[in-house]
């Protein structure tokens, strides 16, 4: 199927739009003015406007009042609920622990409003929130609760547990979200905590360089490495998703007339880890800035996700795009259960086409949409949604204003364009560094400049195409394959479900091509069969030499990226 149905002249049409409202918003007097300041010794640009500190961007939601903001399972928070609990906890945090701004704050539990309100506690008195993967084990756990050296930790019943007989040697007050544990000098129960009376909290003003958040990256292939990011690089990227909204509704005016016309409110159904910065900045914190209403999925399971859009009226979902897959595959996508749902969002790059086919082809109104970023830029890089996700499917967007992008060779050199490099970033809201890992740092950064481990390439319009990770580009006799494209391939053949493709060390090739396909029961599919589909669509030098059949599912981590290197060490020997 041709994705590109739009004409040259519609295409022509959608790029001018979207310059257009760029254009309009960026201007001066605008919402989403420019500036230029110098950061590091570098001329960088900014939104004039933006909040300057997290308290005064979190403060922002204060004006929302009684309207309706969080739902987990049968627990209904407003706005003005919610602040009663940040203002309550912020306060205990500051005279029962002695938190003061620039301590570690970590939080380690599953998605719940607690959750939200340790964060936003954090944030307001200056504190620096440290967000843990929920998913990890003990020994992971304590490995970043030990680098962390936090004053406090939030978490739930179950993390807890995992940790409980270490929390004395690391010196860390907890607090239990979901438990009422028996009383310790050093773990608290949160309900009782709260309960006690207290004055309100002394809220922080940080100045715009200092540290706002530490995000842990995900980890898919080593350790993980801590993200620290100062307060102007978190309300730069904050506000940058304003700028991506807005620039999106003026260039698609006739998709949000038709989002509008169904009447319901905003309404996000979030099953992605908070720990994440897809999770944190794009859903609650926006959310939480703009009166948004924020569904809680406590688990991830495609049913259940259809059934709760038609409960809650969801208008919006992001996912990574494993889980779109799946929500496209359930037999109630296309009925009057998912007539609120108005957008979905794409996390990463890389999205098979098959993917893309079926939602522009299910939801050809949407303002669906798709964006490049990453834990060191706060997110922040190219988006599109709307008429420009549509015109352009196959790329991950347009540059946002505040971001500068190099595609460079191997020696660092910009290349022109149409020709892969590697993708370096620039700009406001780049991370400070890793957390107490200045040698990582160091390696990570050229002049500035953020080396991202992503290949791609600008088109002759400015569309950002990404077409690898570095680490999955597969170099066969000198011939260099992207692992993405050939699994978009497998992707498109109807009796496969997931596909990861690897390299393997090849004696004659050097690296050889070596898929692993998982399909659907009773397909009866051979891997000479599956060789036959990517020989009739790709060049013969991209054929998998091995493509080996399974059918449970593929390894993945807490936010859906395939664990690539837990794949290979087990066909390594095969």
């Amino acid at each position: 199927m041709d994705l590109l149905r739009f004409s040259e002249a519609e295409l022509n049409d959608a790029c001018a739009a979207f310059h257009a409202a760029r254009a309009r918003l960026t201007a001066p007097g605008a919402p989403f003015e420019l500036a230029e300041e110098e950061i590091d010794g570098m001329p960088a640009m900014v939104y004039k406007n933006a909040p300057r500190s997290l308290p005064e961007a979190l403060a922002a939601g204060r004006a929302h009042g009684d309207k309706p903001f969080l739902v987990f399972g049968e627990e209904r928070w407003s706005f003005a609920r919610f602040f009663e609990a940040v203002d309550a906890l912020a306060a205990r945090m500051q005279t029962v622990f002695d938190v003061e701004p620039g301590d570690r704050v970590a939080i380690m539990m599953r998605n719940r409003p607690e959750w939200a309100v340790a964060f936003a506690a954090a944030a307001t008195i200056g504190a620096v929130p440290a967000p843990i993967n929920s998913f990890g084990l003990r020994e992971e756990l304590l490995d970043v609760l030990g680098d962390l050296d936090a004053r406090l930790l939030v978490c739930d019943a179950d993390r807890l547990a995992r940790v409980a007989d270490a929390l004395t040697s690391l010196g860390c007050d907890t607090i239990v979200a979901d438990a009422e544990p028996a009383p310790t000098p050093r773990v608290h129960g949160y309900r009782a905590l709260l309960e006690r009376p207290s004055a309100p909290p002394r809220v922080a003003e940080p100045a715009p360089g200092d540290p706002a958040l530490i995000l842990y990256t995900s980890g898919a292939t080593s350790r993980a490495k801590g993200v620290l990011s100062n307060q102007r690089a978190v309300c730069q990227a904050l506000y940058n998703i304003d700028y991506i909204g807005a620039v999106s509704a003026l260039g698609s005016p006739e998709r949000i007339a038709a989002m509008m016309a169904r009447g319901f409110p905003p309404t996000t159904l979030m099953a992605v880890p908070l720990f994440h910065v897809s999770g944190l900045h794009a859903q609650l914190l926006t959310s939480l800035r703009n009166g948004r209403r924020l569904v809680f999925m406590q688990r991830w399971d495609p049913a259940r996700a259809i059934a709760m859009i038609r409960e809650e009226g969801v208008t919006q979902f992001n996912g990574a795009p494993s889980m779109v897959m799946q929500l496209l595959a359930e037999d109630g996508f296309d009925g009057e259960a998912t007539r609120s749902l108005a957008g979905i969002g794409f996390g990463g790059a890389g999205l098979p086409q098959r993917v893309i086919d079926d939602l522009l082809r299910r939801r050809p109104d949407s303002m669906s949409g798709i964006g490049f970023g990453m834990t060191e830029s706060n997110g922040v890089g190219t988006a599109a949604s709307g008429d420009l996700f549509a015109c352009k499917p196959r790329s991950s967007g347009m540059l946002s204003p505040i971001v500068a992008l190099r595609v460079a060779d191997d020696d660092g050199q910009p290349l022109p364009t149409g020709h892969p490099g590697e993708l370096w970033l620039r700009g406001v809201t780049l991370m400070d560094g890793y957390w107490r890992d200045p040698e990582t740092t160091r390696r990570a950064r050229t002049d500035g400049w953020f080396r991202s481990g992503d290949v791609g390439y600008l088109d002759d319009r400015g569309f950002l195409h990404v077409v690898d990770r570095i680490k999955d580009v597969i170099n066969r006799q000198g011939e260099k394959i992207a692992a993405s494209e050939v699994e978009s391939c497998l992707l498109r053949h109807p009796d496969v479900v997931e596909a990861a493709v690897l390299s393997m060390p090849d004696e004659l090739a050097g690296e050889a091509v070596v898929a692993v396909v998982v399909t659907r029961a009773g397909a009866g599919l051979s891997e000479a069969a599956l060789q036959d589909h990517v020989g009739a669509h790709l060049a013969s030098y991209k054929v998998p030499a091995r493509v080996h059949l399974r059918t449970d599912t593929l390894p993945r981590n807490a936010v859906g990226k395939l664990l690539k290197s837990a794949l290979k060490d087990e066909y390594r020997a095969a």
